[in-house]
């Protein structure tokens, strides 16, 4: 008898709701080294990754906490934000 090794999904939480859920299920927000902050969909960006649910409220919702700002341990401008809404309807 055989035993299949069964594969860990790797689990993530939403920086603004707090759910988890796996990678796949959520989108990755980057900071590189160059201080840029974009939306990452395939997750393997280099830079500090924080993740976020595929819904508009959840990142209105970081916004209004400034959870981007405690994620990456800098001031988050306004333009920044405003340029992840409008990728972000891209994946909703």
């Amino acid at each position: 008898m055989v035993l299949q090794k069964v594969k860990k999904v790797p689990q993530r939480k939403c920086i603004a709701c707090q759910e988890r859920d796996s990678k796949k299920g959520l989108i990755r927000i980057v900071k590189n080294k160059e201080g840029e902050i974009f939306l990452d969909p395939t997750g393997r960006a280099n830079g500090r990754g924080a993740y976020i649910c595929r819904s508009s409220e959840c990142l209105q919702k970081a916004i209004k906490s400034k959870a981007l700002n405690r994620a990456f341990k800098m001031e988050v401008p306004d333009e920044v934000y405003e340029h992840l809404l409008v990728e972000l309807k891209e994946y909703e």
